[in-house]
């Protein structure tokens, strides 16, 4: 008998939910009230986001993360990212082709196809998706107005559709939610299979909870059941919502990695494989120019190709007559091509020092570069001799920062010259990234130059004053690094971290960032 009176108030839950959900598309919030987690609504009443939880904030909050907080309809795009990302191209054209049938089947079997199609063969310990690459789409996608309803409470629970570890670390660490409740993925012997546990048991959540959902969504009314109140928005209304501003997000996104840089909806995606024949023909003549034509022919041809370069110039440094040593470029670190990209705009020839660099960007880089060890001693006496030949650039970050944050400079530099000539760079791109923290780095260049309009600003700032040095100055080399950091970040708008090399890839690709 227990049994029969609790299929029947799921039966009871699920029909009310489809009916508010067809006759109230036009009603921006609906409360629902219940006694003792049993469905049956005593009161309706309609609420304006401004008096939701006055009264309430030290109860706990049941929210589905999809209908109570992203704006976006489809889960397409996350899965997406984990099939290009986690499986590659020919997994990610696989979810493409399959994305009309994941349409006709519905919310259910369609999210089954694509758990299926992105995690089947991943192994469970390479995974980093939920961690290095999501969060900055799930951020990118939450609306203002439901961040700020599920943050007047005191304690907060997630329910998702998706699997867990796709959204555990993003609720966690940017949103601060206490519990995620969502389905595990199955594996076997280190693999998963592509399916997920059937049940997840809201067993351990206590009674008179507030509920938080979207009227389209029915699936849960299991643990929504467990809530006396609940609260829906109709997605006309979350439409509305503005995307929640970075800095209102309880961490700062600084570090995040994957080479998509767009959305991959389902248009964006078919666009981006259109596109990736003519790409790779384009990135291929790109490198043909930059090897073999001097920088004067080769700067306009690369600009006629898409190319878009922008240079900001407060007097170019040179070493000048009578001067043994060359001129210290010190950038800040946004991809691979960085003292290229100076180069051209400075229409001269200087070296390059850098870290991690793959054996195949040296052979087709059109400048010397020379790869450091990050040992002290040999880097220093490295770049000692390089300045005695010409000009060098080098960027002491150690890696690069996608976001408006600059990492810790190292003071290496200070050390080696008072002929510092700081350069600030800022880049956008459409398509790919060229950077990678867990990916093939040797494949940098060819994703960044496959970009239809990769843009790039450079801004030459003055030389360091003879006061602001080391040597002449008799400033400390930590001193010089940080106001060649700050110098930098006041020019580009961005901010400073103490962050290095080391936290950026424990945190997306779980070792220490010696490659």
């Amino acid at each position: 008998m227990p049994r029969i009176k609790k299929l029947f108030q799921l039966k009871y839950f699920s029909s009310l939910f489809e009916i508010i959900r067809k006759t109230s598309r036009k009603l921006p919030y609906l409360r629902l009230k219940f006694s003792h987690g049993i469905p049956a609504p005593t009161q309706f009443k309609f609420l304006k986001n401004s008096s939701f939880t006055d009264e309430v904030s030290n109860q706990t909050l049941v929210f589905h993360l999809e209908g109570a907080l992203l704006k976006a309809y489809s889960l397409f795009p996350y899965f997406m990212l984990v099939a290009f990302e986690a499986g590659g191209l020919f997994r990610a054209l696989i979810l493409l082709l399959l994305y009309p049938l994941v349409w006709l089947l519905g919310h259910e079997l369609g999210l089954k196809v694509m758990v299926f199609v992105s995690f089947v063969g991943i192994k469970k310990e390479k995974f980093r998706a939920g961690t290095a690459i999501l969060p900055k789409f799930f951020l990118e996608d939450v609306g203002v107005v439901g961040f700020d309803m599920v943050m007047k409470y005191k304690t907060k629970v997630a329910v998702t559709s998706m699997p867990r570890i796709m959204v555990e670390c993003f609720l966690v660490d940017y949103l601060g939610i206490h519990v995620v409740i969502g389905k595990e993925l199955k594996e076997f012997h280190g693999y998963f299979l592509g399916l997920m546990e059937e049940n997840m048991d809201p067993a351990t959540m206590c009674i008179n909870n507030i509920g938080l959902g979207c009227f389209r969504n029915s699936h849960y009314q299991k643990i929504f059941s467990r809530c006396k109140e609940i609260y829906l928005v109709t997605e006309a209304e979350k439409k509305k919502w503005p995307v929640l501003p970075r800095k209102k997000s309880l961490k700062p996104l600084i570090f995040h990695d994957g080479r998509l840089a767009f959305r991959p909806t389902p248009l964006n995606t078919l666009s981006m494989f259109i596109w990736l024949p003519f790409g790779f023909l384009l990135h291929i003549t790109r490198i043909m120019v930059f090897i073999s034509l001097p920088f004067n022919v080769s700067g306009p041809l690369l600009a006629f190709s898409g190319m878009i370069n922008t240079v900001s110039n407060s007097n170019v440094e040179s070493s000048g007559e009578g001067k043994k040593r060359g001129m210290l470029y010190v950038c800040n670190h946004r991809t691979l091509l960085d003292p290229i990209y100076l180069t051209f705009v400075m229409m001269k020839s200087v070296s390059a020092v850098t870290y991690s660099v793959s054996r195949f960007s040296e052979v087709i880089s059109p400048i010397k570069t020379v790869r450091l060890t990050r040992d002290r001693k040999t880097d220093e006496e490295t770049m000692k001799k390089m300045l005695s030949k010409g000009d060098l650039v080098v960027c002491p970050e150690g890696t690069t920062c996608r976001e408006p944050y600059l990492l810790r400079f190292s003071p290496l530099f200070a050390e080696i010259t008072d002929d510092i000539v700081p350069v600030a760079i800022k880049l956008q791109v459409t398509l790919f990234y060229g950077s990678t923290a867990s990916g093939q780095k040797c494949l940098d260049s060819a994703f960044h130059l496959t970009n239809p309009n990769p843009t790039c600003l450079i801004m030459i700032l003055n030389k360091l004053p003879g006061w602001q040095t080391h040597t002449a100055g008799g400033k400390s080399k930590f001193e010089v690094a940080n106001y060649v950091q700050g110098q930098i970040a006041t020019a580009l708008g961005f901010e400073c971290t103490n962050l290095t090399r080391k936290d950026k890839y424990a945190i997306l690709a779980g070792n220490d960032g010696i490659v």
